[in-house]
């Protein structure tokens, strides 16, 4: 019964496949406003759920537009490439971060983050 509002980024963890398309399954992760970090409210949803994310170091390369899984899936082989073959980092998963509102037309940011290992 508590509305929260949008918050920012909204953050995708995507799960790449062997030929580096995205599997079907994803999760959508929100943040929980300040006011609410210390007692967040129960999701009255039984498929929502709280989690703590813990600290990491994230690889990162930032893009703009509307992003689509295209954009996402392309800027992270980007991302790989940069990184090369010598840097750790976790390769089951990464996450697509989107930060703004869906009406703003214009200086869009979106990132892609590896966690490293």
């Amino acid at each position: 019964g508590v509305g929260m509002g949008m918050t920012a980024p909204v953050s995708i963890t995507a799960y790449p496949a062997e030929d580096g398309s995205l599997k079907q399954t994803v999760k959508v992760s929100l943040r929980i406003p300040s006011q609410f970090q210390d007692n967040p409210p129960c999701p009255s949803d039984e498929s929502i759920k709280l989690e703590e994310r813990q600290g990491m170091t994230i690889y990162s390369t930032q893009f703009g537009g509307y992003a689509k899984e295209t954009d996402y899936v392309n800027y992270a082989a980007k991302l790989k490439s940069a990184l090369g073959s010598d840097v750790a980092y976790r390769k089951d998963f990464y996450l697509c971060n989107g930060y703004d509102p869906p009406m703003k037309p214009y200086g869009r940011r979106n990132e892609v983050w590896f966690v490293k290992e």
